[in-house]
């Protein structure tokens, strides 16, 4: 296997995992029920993302956090949840790549998945 290296293996890996996480039961649900995706427009948005991190590349605009205390406010986005979505996305770099970056990638996961968790949480505290 080889290392994530462009954006084309970026959009690999990010459309290998959100066609498990359409299927997903424990988080599927947000995506296609709560938040009605439209993977047309979210799909773009991702590969931006994971080259502004991965590559330093600033392609990508935006607060991700945003995006999702509305989602959390319909529905409690909890630590179980993106325990779920990191165990996806560490199984789907590691399906495809090794090296360096594909460490990055699950690195720089863990840390989104930690801060997104607290978030959440803290956010659905103040709510109750």
């Amino acid at each position: 296997m080889r290392d994530l290296e462009n954006i084309g293996d970026i959009e690999i890996l990010v459309n290998t995992f959100y066609l498990k996480v359409q299927k997903y039961p424990t988080i599927g649900f947000f995506f296609n029920d709560v938040a009605k995706v439209d993977w047309n427009l979210h799909l773009p948005k991702m590969y931006q993302f994971w080259e502004t991190l991965l590559f330093g590349n600033v392609s990508y605009k935006g607060n991700p956090m945003l995006k999702h205390f509305p989602i959390n406010a319909q529905i409690p986005i909890q630590k179980h949840h993106f325990e779920h979505w990191l165990q996806l996305w560490t199984s789907t770099v590691k399906e495809n790549f090794e090296g360096e970056k594909a460490d990055l990638a699950i690195y720089k996961a863990t840390n989104i998945a930690n801060l997104m968790s607290y978030k959440m949480d803290v956010a659905t505290k103040l709510k109750d």
